[in-house]
């Protein structure tokens, strides 16, 4: 795939960028060279390899789901200037 000047001109106008026309052929040029690059990588056997995330292998440290500390509603709402039904109450935001 190659991109021309009007075709990256309406990409940086999508992304919300400010290219001035004398950099459109030059940035056309390098948005090609990543294109090809992409195009290698597509080139690459991949069949039989797992993704990963991490060149090491990891385990995630996994905790038990469960409270360990809490019901202290008095000491917390004890700072609050208002509340109702153990819930702080704040001003209206959104109008």
């Amino acid at each position: 795939m190659s991109l021309d000047k009007e075709t990256v001109r309406k990409i940086a106008s999508l992304a919300r960028l400010k290219v001035p026309d004398e950099e459109l052929e030059t940035m056309a040029g390098e948005l090609n060279n990543i294109l090809g690059w992409i195009e290698q990588l597509r080139e690459v056997d991949t069949e039989g390899i797992a993704p990963m995330t991490s060149v090491t292998v990891t385990v995630p440290a996994l905790r038990a789901d469960r409270v360990t500390d809490g019901g202290y509603v008095d000491l917390v709402l004890a700072n609050a200037p208002e509340e109702v039904a153990n819930s702080f109450v704040v001003p209206k935001v959104i109008e």
